[in-house]
């Protein structure tokens, strides 16, 4: 039988990634990345806002014609490859990032009436200006008895749906009036591409819907209208009334012109979107019991647990929805607002000259801090620089780092920013295991995985559980093309998929005994600081913080 093929296509903060895979073995024989163009690494700013940030609609409907149209073209250099022979196509993008559309689905953005508008643009994952509307929405939830808080862990973020719209309601008022609908990015694409445009036609995910707009099948859908309105008069023309889909689905198929601009077939089966976390998970091979970490400028946490299972209400989840990451199971959402964005600020705001201000300056960084036991420099750091995104759920906390002396070095300073990720990462998986949901082992999937032994050892002594590898390096984009394969029928499951396309690299970091003891000694300071700075009811004072360090960096150079 003749090869088939698959394109998965990754929509990344600064960039797009297709990737053309064998459907039968997961082997990868074309891939292409599309930068975007506008603004900043494809982030467009406000020098007075910190909190904003924006993308052009533009950048991402010509970084899908030049990411695929480029895979397409380096798979024909395969053996056995015939772009006929691509039966599907999945997309994963970040959210929430919702795009304003006018009543013919097109992005504001692209007309000329608003193309220059930052709030006619796509609302970015890390835009963080709808802080106040998050908690205002978390506080009329909560007084009104609302059941919408209790599957997002009792808090709405500012980087979710509702707050974004709420907040572009109030201060871009003209915006807000021209806009008929707003469409999340991970729909948008499908939508695009498939010539379904039509508000009432366009395929919206269950991933986006469930996790960061508050729907639920409990309730009916959306929140209902008198709650939105209470927030804002009209808020609730926004609330579109068609039913969520998992990534299984069929968004549509590919319309003749796009097919002729990326080199394939017009009429190829389009899954509908999803979160680029949530296909991750799926393509590092994600089951029960595993937990899935997508390491890259922040990081997604995701789980799966059976539908049959009795799952309590998670304080401080992005969401627990059903069959947002698998069919036919629940997918859970943690996270963190920042993790290589920390480590890229300090390379390129506070690194001495010595190391530099590029990717080598984080090599010769990674390789001085490889020589400093845990607990040595009597540093500890919380990793909040863009906040907190699980489980605080708190915008407006900050980095902070504690315990330096006129002897602090930048490798020690850099290792503590890793080593308060990773503590981060930590207190995830410990709410998780606080509420029933057992985490058997861990998967890591990115860049920052798939590079830096160093960070991925720290992760292992710190969370004092195995660290594994996905088999891929583009696990987002694999499980796109995992599910553009279902649903165009070539599997009937996405586990079966999964058995076939996925796998996980021979690598596992084993904890360090020592290590491990040691960092179990500065967690416990880190959630002394996490708690109050946190404002967690009952925290514990923290007078003895700082000698607490000096007392384990005395140890640790003591050989105690």
């Amino acid at each position: 039988m003749a090869r088939q093929f698959a394109i998965g296509v990754d929509y990344g903060t600064n960039s797009v990634r297709a990737l053309v895979v064998d459907i039968a073995t997961g082997e990868e024989v074309g891939t292409q990345v599309f930068d975007y163009p506008s603004g900043e690494a494809g982030i467009l700013l406000d020098s007075s806002d910190p909190n904003l940030a924006r993308q052009h609609p533009g950048d991402y409907i010509e970084g899908f014609i030049q990411s695929v149209s480029g895979a397409v073209q380096q798979a024909a250099a395969t053996e056995g490859f015939d772009a006929a022979n691509v039966v599907g196509i999945g997309v994963d993008t970040t959210g929430s990032t919702p795009i304003p559309v006018n009543a013919d689905g097109v992005a504001l953005a692209l007309t000329d009436a608003y193309r220059d508008n930052l709030a006619a643009q796509a609302w970015l994952w890390k835009d963080h200006t709808s802080h106040a509307e998050a908690l205002e929405i978390t506080q009329l939830a909560k007084q009104q008895d609302r059941p919408y808080l209790a599957k997002c862990g009792g808090t709405y973020s500012s980087e979710w749906y509702w707050a974004k719209i709420l907040h572009c309601m109030r201060t871009a008022p003209d915006v807000a009036a021209a806009t008929h609908t707003w469409v999340e990015l991970c729909d948008f694409v499908p939508a695009y591409i498939t010539g379904t445009t039509d508000p009432n036609r366009t395929a919206r995910g269950i991933c986006a819907a469930g996790h960061k707009a508050l729907y639920s099948e409990e309730w009916g859908g959306l929140p209902a209208e008198d709650f939105l309105d209470s927030l804002q008069d009209g808020l609730s023309r926004f609330r579109y009334t068609t039913t969520a889909l998992p990534a299984d689905r069929v968004a549509g198929q590919l319309t003749p012109e796009m097919a002729e601009k990326v080199g394939l077939q017009p009429g190829v089966t389009v899954a509908v979107g999803a979160f680029d976390a949530h296909m991750g998970a799926v393509g590092a091979g994600c089951g029960h019991g595993a937990l899935v970490k997508i390491m890259g400028t922040s990081t997604c946490d995701c789980m799966v647990a059976p539908l049959e299972q009795n799952l309590p209400d998670v304080p401080g989840l992005c969401g627990i929805v059903p069959e947002s990451v698998l069919p036919g199971m629940y997918g859970l959402e943690a996270g963190q607002s920042a993790v290589g964005d920390i480590f890229n600020w300090f390379v390129k705001s506070l690194s001495p000259a010595a190391y530099g201000s590029d990717a080598a300056a984080h090599e010769k960084l990674t390789a001085d801090m490889a020589q400093l036991k845990p607990g040595e420099s009597g540093l500890l750091a919380l990793d909040w620089n863009n906040g907190n995104r699980t489980i605080l759920v708190d915008p407006r906390l900050t980095g902070l780092l504690l315990g330096q002396t006129l002897h602090t070095t930048a490798p020690e300073v850099y290792r503590a920013l890793v080593e308060a990720t990773a503590f981060g990462a930590l207190t995830i998986i410990n709410r998780l295991e606080e509420y029933g949901v057992h985490v058997e082992q861990v998967i890591n999937c990115g860049g920052i995985a798939e590079k830096n032994a160093v960070v991925m050892q720290i992760y292992a002594d710190v969370c004092n559980r195995p660290m594994r590898i996905s088999r891929s390096a583009q696990t987002c984009a694999l499980g796109a093309a995992i599910f553009g394969a279902v649903a165009a029928g070539s599997y009937g499951t996405v586990e079966e998929a999964q058995a076939a396309m996925t796998g996980l690299k021979e690598t596992e970091y084993q904890p360090n005994p020592d290590a491990a003891a040691t960092y179990a000694r500065l967690y416990e300071l880190y959630k002394t600081l996490h708690d109050a700075f946190g404002g967690v009811s009952g925290a514990t004072d923290l007078g003895d913080v700082m000698k607490q360090l000096i007392n384990i960096r005395q140890d640790v150079r003591q050989g105690g």
